[in-house]
Formats: structure tokens, C-alpha cells, sequence
């Protein structure tokens, strides 16, 4: 814990080197500043024994004004101290959201699959925001209070060695109180961040089930597993308020009894004529500046903390290999390579076997076959028969396959995923959509570049017929992942979207199921047209699909069980022509 820790923390120190100049005048002003410290209970010193009490008057208001100078100097030393560090830590965290979000980006599937977005939502919001708040303000401050409380005890050391022995007995105390609380408050806001996090990505679960949750009239069930999750954090923070009071409380009260002990020894040496009296008060005065820091210290200790506490859940984002980390990125291309990938001409799977967990079964099981440009290619099979899985393998959602599967001629492993998407585009069945303009759901922000290639995309698959009745068109804002359009309508975007990539193959997984009937025409015309001109996989549910495609592959358990054009699979009577029946009464139906 404690390397991956100081891995983490070294990381977030080392986006402070763009702002070096904040950092360095930040620095440079504590030495100013323990100065100003110390100067202020010397001049409180002097005036008290060379003036007041001897009654000299001869440059008082001199003196006055002194003091009045060191005090605005040291309020101008903290200030600038603060706002240059504070800026820098800032623009710090700035970066590393960006940058962890950027990972977040570039993670495998099977992460997304395993971890619940909330929880990576609170690695990147209050996560970062509690070092941002309190790593920041109250480590920088620390840092400061500290060099200010070492070089005033040497200054005590100075006035009155005597005095300062009160000091040496009380400190292993407060040593040893705060080393205990600060150890119950790590545990206590660690697991606090931890049910926070779980409960997050519960509520984010919930809402966007809303509908099914009302649905089910499961209100009350989601209420109390919600509710429980809040009542842990809700302890957790009680227990770590009690043990942030009571180390206050403590610092506080045996502040009080360290200042009676510091008057009642004082006076007894001013009677013996042993101290001044403006050795005393400036001890006294001098003290209170020592315990200041002290008594901030427990606050500051509560922060550092929680972030603490944020930063051992943020080493978990950059624990998590990336695709490229875990080598499923692709290594860059040689030119004789690229040359090769300028346009599609074959795509081969040889013996693959894939399986999405490493203590899984296997869900595709030595599948081979070869796609060449033009080809129409239709995975038919019952639910859980790998059909899916071969389109994210060619997405490269997932990587881990056993076998070869090759892009003209070359390892899908070895070309980046960035070069792969130019080849290969998704429908898939789960649409999803921005709350922005229907441009941006089409383009997604390439209608910048060329807006053209969004209109066409559209009247590609014929979504421009109701796209031009909508207000603003193509300006159209979605809200609610499409809840401003029927479901079939969200469908064609998502078609467009596919389109608009100007991929060579189209992966089709059909979704026609819930859709109205003059919509379902539009997204038939819209297939049949990139059955003409593109190279295709589809999924097919529908028999019209199945029949017009060159080559049809029926998988079950995860392997091809047969294979060849419809006509000759149906003269087989087996396995797919008792899939077709079932497609053809439902159809029917």
C-alpha cells in the first residue's frame, strides 16, 4: 500500500513541473515568512523592556509602526505563499483528471465489464476533488506550519531555555495522542471513500434503470439497498468527525494547561528577576504561534487523510493496463504495412477460441472462416452461440484470443486499434445516444470537418426522411439517450453513425424488434443498400437477411456447425433449416 501510495503521489507531484515558477515563489516566501515570525515576538520583546517599562517614550511610535510592518509583511508573505502554491496544485489536478480520463479512454472492455461506471466515476470526480480541497490547501500548509513551528522553538530555546522545558515534556504527549487518531482517521475515511464509491455506482445503476425499477414497482427494495449503503458512509463519517474532534479537543486543551504552566513558571521567574517581562510575553506570545499550527494541524490531518484515502482509490486507474499496456493496442505500422491496409481485401479466422474470463468457458471454439471484399457473410444461431463475440473481436473490444485472425494477410494483435476502426463499423442492437444535435450523434464531432458527410451518411440509410421534419434538423438536440425520438428512429442515427465512419465492412447486429412498421421499412431499405455496396457481417434475426448473403455460418456453443448459402443448408434439413422454420412462423406472426 505504502509504495503504491508514494507511486501515485509522486505521479500527481510530478504534473507541478509545468508550473515550477508558482512552486519556486510559493518556496521562496518561507523563509520570509519564518522570519516575520520570529520578528514579531522579538519586537514585542524590545518594546516592552526597552519602553514600556523603563517608561522611555523616544521612538515608540517607530516601534509601533514596526510591528504594524512585520505584520503586514507576514499577512503579504502567507497570502502570496498561498495563492502561487494553491494556483499551481490547481492547474496540477487539472491535468491529471485529463489525464486519467484519457486512460479511463484506453481501457480493455473487460474492465468496463467488471467495475460499475460509478465507481470509476468517483476516481475521477470526488476522488480528485478531495485532493484538490484537501491534499493541496492542507499539505502546502503543513509543509509551512512546520519549518515556522521549528524555527520558533529555536527562538524560544534562545529567550528562555527554562521556559522552553515545559515545551520538551508535553511534546512526546501530543506526539503520541496524534499518531493514534491519525491512524483511526486513515481507516475511517478509507472506508468511507470505499462505500462512497459502492454507492455511487449503485445510484448511477439505478437511475439510468429507472424504468425498469418502476416497472417492476421495485421502489422500495432499491430504496433500502440504496439506503443502507448511505447509512455505512454516514457512520463511517460520524466515527471519523468523533476522531477529528477528539484530537482537536486534546491539542486544544493541553494548549490551555501548557499556557497556565507557561504564566504560572513565568511569573515566578520575573519575582526572582531570573526573565523580563518582555521575555515572558513574547514566550507567551511566541507559544501561541507554535500551537496555532499545532491545533490546525489536526484539521490539516483530516484532509491529508481523506486524500490519502483519494489517492490509493485513484492507484487503482493506473493499475488497470491499458489496451496498448496489455498489448492489445497494436504495435505502430511499417510502411510496407500500411501499404497493405489502404484498402480491404481479406479478412481470416483461423482456429480462434476466445473466452471473456480466464476461468471461463470458452464461448467461440476453433471458428475459421474467410471474408473477402464483397462479401456478405450472415452468424446465424440461437442466443449465447458466439455470434456477438465475433464482432467484438474484429472491434477489438477484447483481445485475448487463442488462434490467428489476420487483416490482409496481417495479425489483427499487431495493427492499432485506431487503424483497424477505419476498416471495420458497428450497428449494434444496444443503441445509444448524446444529448447533443443529431450531427454531432451522426458525425460524432467529424460534422466539424465536413458536415457533407453527415447528410449523406443520413440519406445513406434513409434517416433523412424524418431528420428533415425535425425542428432544427440536423440541429435537432436529443435528450435522454433519444427519448425525443421513437425507438426506431434512434436506430437509423445509430446506422448513420456506422456509415458516416466510411468503413469498407459494415458489422450489422439486426434490431428490429421494437420498432413501428413504417420505420422497420426504412432500416430494411437501409440494409438491403449496404448489402449492395459494402462488404458485410451481419447478425441476422431476419430471413430475408439470412437468404440474400453469399456465405452463412451457424454457430452453436461457440463453434461453426455448418456452413454454405441458404439454399444449400436448407436441402441439409438440419440444424439451420429448423432455425429458419422457427424464423418463418415468427415472421408469420
Amino acid at each position: 500500500m505504502k509504495n503504491s501510495r508514494l507511486s501515485v503521489v509522486s505521479r500527481f507531484l510530478g504534473h507541478f513541473r509545468p508550473y515550477r515558477r508558482q512552486v519556486v515563489l510559493g518556496i521562496s516566501l518561507i523563509p520570509v515568512s519564518v522570519a516575520f515570525s520570529i520578528l514579531f515576538p522579538w519586537l514585542i520583546m524590545r518594546i516592552i523592556d526597552e519602553q514600556l517599562v523603563p517608561g522611555v517614550s523616544e521612538g515608540f511610535m517607530f516601534s509601533v509602526l514596526a510591528l504594524l510592518g512585520v505584520l503586514l509583511g507576514n499577512f503579504l508573505a502567507d497570502a502570496v505563499f498561498n495563492y502561487s502554491l494553491q494556483s499551481a496544485a490547481q492547474y496540477a489536478i487539472r491535468d491529471i483528471r485529463a489525464e486519467m480520463f484519457s486512460r479511463v479512454l484506453r481501457f480493455p472492455r473487460r474492465y468496463f465489464d467488471k467495475t460499475p461506471m460509478g465507481v470509476t466515476l468517483t476516481r475521477l470526480t470526488s476522488d480528485l476533488e478531495a485532493i484538490s480541497e484537501s491534499f493541496t490547501q492542507g499539505f502546502l500548509s503543513m509543509i509551512r506550519d512546520v519549518l515556522v513551528t521549528v524555527a520558533l522553538l529555536i527562538f524560544l530555546l534562545f529567550i528562555s531555555w527554562k521556559l522552553t522545558l515545559v515545551l520538551v515534556v508535553i511534546g512526546p504527549l501530543i506526539y503520541y495522542i496524534t499518531e493514534v487518531l491519525r491512524r483511526r482517521l486513515r481507516d475511517t475515511y478509507l472506508k468511507a471513500r470505499v462505500v462512497l464509491s459502492q454507492g455511487t455506482g449503485y445510484l448511477q445503476e439505478c437511475l439510468s434503470g429507472v424504468k425498469t425499477v418502476q416497472l417492476y414497482n421495485a421502489e422500495a427494495d432499491v430504496q433500502k439497498r440504496y439506503g443502507t449503503y448511505t447509512e455505512e458512509f454516514c457512520q463511517a463519517q460520524s466515527k471519523s468527525n468523533l476522531y477529528d474532534s477528539a484530537l482537536y479537543s486534546i491539542i486544544e486543551g493541553i494548549t490551555t494547561v501548557s499556557m497556565g504552566l507557561i504564566i504560572w513558571y513565568g511569573s515566578k521567574e520575573i519575582l526572582a528577576a531570573t526573565i523580563s517581562l518582555g521575555v515572558l510575553v513574547g514566550f507567551i506570545n511566541t507559544l501561541d504561534k507554535i500551537f496555532v499550527p499545532i491545533r490546525d494541524f489536526t484539521s490539516q490531518m483530516a484532509s491529508i487523510q481523506r486524500a490519502f484515502a483519494a489517492f490509493d482509490h485513484i492507484e487503482d486507474i493506473y493499475q488497470q493496463e491499458t489496451e496498448s499496456e496489455a498489448g492489445r493496442g497494436g504495435q505502430p505500422l511499417t510502411a510496407q504495412q500500411r501499404q497493405h491496409l489502404e484498402t480491404f481485401h481479406t479478412l481470416t479466422f483461423e482456429s480462434v477460441s476466445f473466452k471473456y474470463n480466464d476461468d471461463g468457458p470458452y464461448v467461440l471454439r476453433d471458428v475459421s472462416f474467410e471474408l473477402n471484399r464483397g462479401d456478405k457473410i450472415a452468424l446465424v444461431g440461437s442466443t449465447g452461440s458466439g455470434k456477438s463475440t465475433i464482432l467484438r473481436l474484429l472491434t477489438k473490444t477484447y483481445g485475448n484470443y487463442r488462434g490467428s485472425i489476420k487483416l490482409n494477410g496481417i495479425e489483427l494483435k499487431d495493427i492499432p486499434k485506431e487503424e483497424v476502426g477505419k476498416f471495420f463499423s458497428l450497428m449494434q442492437q444496444e443503441v445509444f445516444l448524446f444529448n447533443e444535435s443529431i450531427a454531432f450523434n451522426i458525425g460524432l464531432a467529424r460534422e466539424s470537418d465536413n458536415e457533407q458527410l453527415v447528410v449523406d451518411a443520413a440519406k445513406y440509410v434513409y434517416a433523412d426522411q424524418f431528420i428533415e421534419r425535425l425542428p432544427g434538423r440536423y440541429n435537432f438536440v436529443l435528450q435522454g439517450n433519444g427519448s425525443n425520438l421513437s425507438a426506431g428512429q434512434g436506430q437509423l442515427i445509430a446506422f448513420a453513425r456506422a456509415i458516416a465512419g466510411g468503413s469498407e465492412v459494415v458489422m450489422l447486429d439486426e434490431a428490429t424488434s421494437s420498432v413501428d412498421s413504417v420505420t422497420e421499412r426504412l432500416i430494411q431499405k437501409a440494409i438491403d443498400h449496404v448489402f449492395e455496396e459494402k462488404t458485410v457481417i451481419a447478425i441476422a434475426h431476419r430471413l430475408s437477411t439470412i437468404a440474400n448473403s453469399d456465405k452463412i455460418l451457424v454457430l452453436d456453443g461457440g463453434a461453426i456447425i455448418e456452413r454454405g448459402t441458404h439454399k444449400t443448408l436448407m436441402a441439409k434439413m438440419g440444424f439451420y433449416a429448423n432455425l429458419v422454420q422457427q424464423l418463418d412462423v415468427e415472421e408469420t406472426d
